[in-house]
């Protein structure tokens, strides 16, 4: 991914909501699937880490690209944002 592709994920994902949060257990099998479900139907989602969750964000953020087969756009606070595109060509981001 380009750094000109990945500034283009990253202005979408600023108007998006988080519609998943990670708790102090952290990347559990149930969470990796729920992850995996919300990128086949929608592309780029925004994932929030609660703040009893101690361990380190990036590896988190990582780990969790790793197992859904994503690409991590960014992680900026407790949020991270994770990117795969989708099968369906009419619901594609066309991507720079």
């Amino acid at each position: 991914m380009t750094s000109k592709q990945r500034a283009y994920l990253k202005s979408l994902a600023s108007k998006e909501d988080t519609i998943l949060q990670i708790g102090k257990e952290g990347l559990t099998p149930e969470n990796t699937g729920a992850i995996d479900e919300a990128l086949a139907a929608r592309e780029l989602i925004k994932v929030g880490i609660l703040q009893n969750y101690f361990g380190d964000l990036q590896e988190l953020a990582g780990t969790a690209a790793e197992r859904t087969r994503s690409q991590l756009v960014q992680v900026i606070g407790r949020k991270f944002v994770l990117y795969r595109p989708g099968k369906d060509e009419k619901k594609k981001i066309k991507l720079p």
